[in-house]
C-alpha cells in the first residue's frame, strides 16, 4: 500500500496593518511608519518571498472614525495604502508571492471588484486572491451614504449573490477567445464571449467584463467569517479561510465543521486551506519570548485598550466598571464572532473589564511563542491533528519579528519536511495546491440558467 504523501504547511502573512498588535509601532527598533512606507513594505514582501511564503495578505478598513479620539490618536493604522493600488506595485518587485486583498461585498459593486482582481491577476502573472468580506464595522456605512449599517444576515445574503456575479463576470471570456489574427483582422471569437445577464435580489448586471479571463481562471477565493453564516459562505465559496481559533481544540472544531460543510456542498475538502490567524514571537528561550510579548503588551495605552474592547463587543465599554467583571452584553449589528470571542475570553480567564481590554487592545488571538524548535513543534501539531492546513501569520513588530521567523523558524520547518524549499509553480493556485476552475461555459455549452447567461451572437 502506497504511503500517503505528507501534508505541508501553508503560510500566509497578515500585512495590513503590517502588524496586528496595537503597541507594535512603539516597540524598540520597530519602524513606526511601517504601515505607510512603500520602501519598508517592499522589503517585507521580498523577505516573505525569500521565506517561500504563500501570500502577502492585505485586510482593508473603510473608516477611520471608529473609536474615541483619545484612542484613535495612538493608532498607527489610521493611514494605510489602498490595497488594489499597492499590490500591483508589489507584483513588480516579487515573482512568486501571492497577493491577496480584501474586497467588500457591502460597500462596492461586483463589476468593480471583478475588474480590479482580474487586472491584478494578469499584472502579477496569476498571483491574485480576493478576500470576500461583508464589512463588519458599522462606522463604514457613513462613508458610503448610509446612516445605518446593513443587518448581519442581509450582508451575507448580499455577499452570496455578489460572489456569483463576480465569478460569472470572470467567465465572460473563454480562455482561448482572443485570436488576434493580424491577417484576417479578427481580434476575438464572438462565440467565446458571454453575457452574464444577471438579475437578482440585490444586483442587476449585464456584463460582459471588459478584461480577459484571469490567468488563474478565478483569483483564489478567500474568506474569514467565523459566524454560522460566515462558515456556510466559506464552505460554499472559499479556497482559503483565515479562521479565528484561540487554541488547538477550537481549531479542530472549526476545521471539522467547515470541511464537513464543504462535503455537504459537493466540494472536495482539500480544495480549501484553513489558515488560522496567529501571532508568532521568537526567542532564544521560552522565557525570552514571553518577555518580548510582555514588553509589547506594555506599549498599549488603556485608552486604546478600552476602545478595542468596545469594537469587539459592539457596545461602549468605557461605561463599564473597569475593575469589575464584564456585564451581560446584548447582541449588536457589529461582528458576532468578535463579541463572542471577547465574552468567552473574559469567562475562561475570569478577567476584569480592564484586564480584558488590555488583552484585546494589543492582540488577543492565537499566539505561538518560544524557540524556533518550539514554534515548529506547535505548528506541526496543528497540521498533523487537523487543527489547520497552516497559518496566516502576524508578526509582533517589524522588521525584527518578520526577520526572526524567516531566518530562524522557516529553516527548522524546512528541515522537518513541513514547508517548501522552493515554490511549486508560478501562480498562487499552483503553490496552494488548488485546481484552476473551468469556465461555466466550458462546463455547460450554451447554458441558460435562469439568470439569463447567454452567448453574444456573432
Amino acid at each position: 500500500m502506497a504511503k500517503a504523501e505528507r501534508r505541508m504547511l501553508r503560510l500566509g502573512a497578515f500585512m495590513r496593518p503590517v502588524t496586528i498588535h496595537t503597541g507594535s509601532w512603539r516597540y524598540p527598533g520597530a519602524y513606526a511608519d511601517a504601515n505607510f512606507n512603500f520602501k519598508h513594505i517592499k522589503r517585507f514582501a521580498q523577505t516573505l518571498e525569500r521565506g517561500r511564503f504563500d501570500a502577502f495578505f492585505m485586510a482593508d478598513h473603510l473608516s477611520v472614525l471608529n473609536m474615541p479620539m483619545d484612542a484613535l490618536k495612538r493608532s498607527a493604522t489610521v493611514t494605510s495604502f489602498e490595497p488594489m493600488t499597492l499590490l500591483p506595485a508589489l507584483a513588480m518587485v516579487t515573482e512568486r508571492l501571492g497577493l491577496i486583498a480584501t474586497g467588500s461585498t457591502t460597500y462596492d459593486e461586483p463589476y468593480h471588484v471583478a475588474r480590479r482582481f482580474a487586472s491584478l491577476d494578469h499584472i502579477s502573472g496569476g498571483r491574485a486572491g480576493w478576500n470576500v468580506v461583508t464589512t463588519s464595522n458599522p462606522d463604514a456605512s457613513r462613508n458610503f451614504g448610509r446612516e445605518e449599517h446593513l443587518e448581519h444576515a442581509l450582508r451575507y445574503r448580499r455577499a452570496s449573490e455578489f460572489f456569483d456575479v463576480v465569478t460569472g463576470l470572470w467567465d465572460s471570456w473563454e480562455d482561448d477567445a482572443f485570436l488576434r489574427d493580424q491577417e484576417t483582422g479578427i481580434f476575438f471569437d464572438p462565440a467565446k464571449l458571454h453575457v452574464l445577464g444577471h438579475r437578482g435580489e440585490y444586483f442587476d448586471v449585464r456584463g460582459p467584463l471588459n478584461i480577459a479571463r484571469p490567468v488563474q481562471g478565478w483569483p483564489v477565493i478567500v474568506q474569514a467569517g467565523a459566524s454560522d453564516a460566515g462558515r456556510q459562505l466559506a464552505a460554499e465559496t472559499a479556497e482559503a479561510v483565515f479562521a479565528p481559533a484561540a487554541n488547538l481544540e477550537a481549531g479542530r472544531e472549526y476545521y471539522a465543521d467547515v470541511k464537513g460543510r464543504m462535503e455537504k456542498a459537493g466540494r472536495e475538502p482539500d480544495q480549501m486551506k484553513i489558515l488560522p490567524g496567529c501571532m508568532v514571537v521568537v526567542g532564544d528561550s521560552l522565557d525570552e519570548a514571553k518577555e518580548k510579548r510582555a514588553l509589547l503588551d506594555s506599549k498599549v495605552h488603556f485608552d486604546s485598550a478600552i476602545a478595542s474592547l468596545s469594537i469587539s463587543l459592539g457596545h461602549d465599554a468605557s461605561k463599564f466598571d473597569p475593575d469589575g467583571p464584564l456585564p451581560e452584553i446584548p447582541e449588536s449589528n457589529a461582528s458576532k464572532s468578535g463579541r463572542e470571542r471577547a465574552i468567552a475570553l473574559a469567562k475562561r480567564e475570569n478577567l476584569t473589564v480592564r484586564q480584558l481590554a488590555q488583552r484585546l487592545g494589543g492582540y488577543s488571538g492565537l499566539c505561538i511563542l518560544g524557540t524556533p524548535e518550539q514554534i515548529a513543534d506547535e505548528m506541526e501539531e496543528w497540521l498533523e491533528t487537523r487543527g489547520s492546513d497552516g497559518f496566516n501569520l502576524m508578526f509582533p513588530y517589524l522588521p525584527e519579528g518578520l526577520d526572526d521567523f524567516v531566518d530562524r523558524v522557516v529553516p527548522v520547518l524546512q528541515r522537518r519536511g513541513l514547508f517548501r524549499t522552493e515554490y511549486e509553480g508560478a501562480t498562487l493556485r499552483e503553490n496552494l495546491g488548488l485546481k484552476r476552475p473551468e469556465s461555466r461555459y466550458a462546463r455547460a455549452e450554451d447554458r441558460s440558467d435562469g439568470q439569463g447567461s447567454r452567448r453574444i451572437p456573432a
